[in-house]
């Protein structure tokens, strides 16, 4: 199943420098991992927000919710998931 996963970062702004840098040291570590196992197809930044737009696929929700739980900044996102179906002109013939 593909899914559209739209996050916003709801880090506090007061979390320390270091902090901030190795979350998203992890972030993108973890990113690479989910890509080169098929989870996560692609990914967009949402100008002007500190917001993310991304494709999955995952078995089910299940399989898509422990992807998500496993990034770094898990905890401080605000997470919203849409399930996608294929549209009937993009069957093919």
């Amino acid at each position: 199943m593909e899914f559209l996963v739209r996050t916003e970062n709801t880090l506090p702004p007061e979390t320390p420098d270091d902090v901030r840098e190795s979350l998203r040291r992890g972030e993108r570590e973890r990113a690479v991992q989910l890509r080169e196992a098929g989870v996560l197809k692609r990914l967009w930044r949402v100008p002007g927000r500190n917001a993310t737009v991304g494709l999955y696929e995952a078995a089910d929700p299940a399989e898509l919710h422990d992807a998500l739980a496993s990034l770094p900044m898990w905890k401080w996102m605000d997470i919203t998931v849409e399930a996608l179906a294929t549209h009937p002109q993009e069957k093919a013939p």
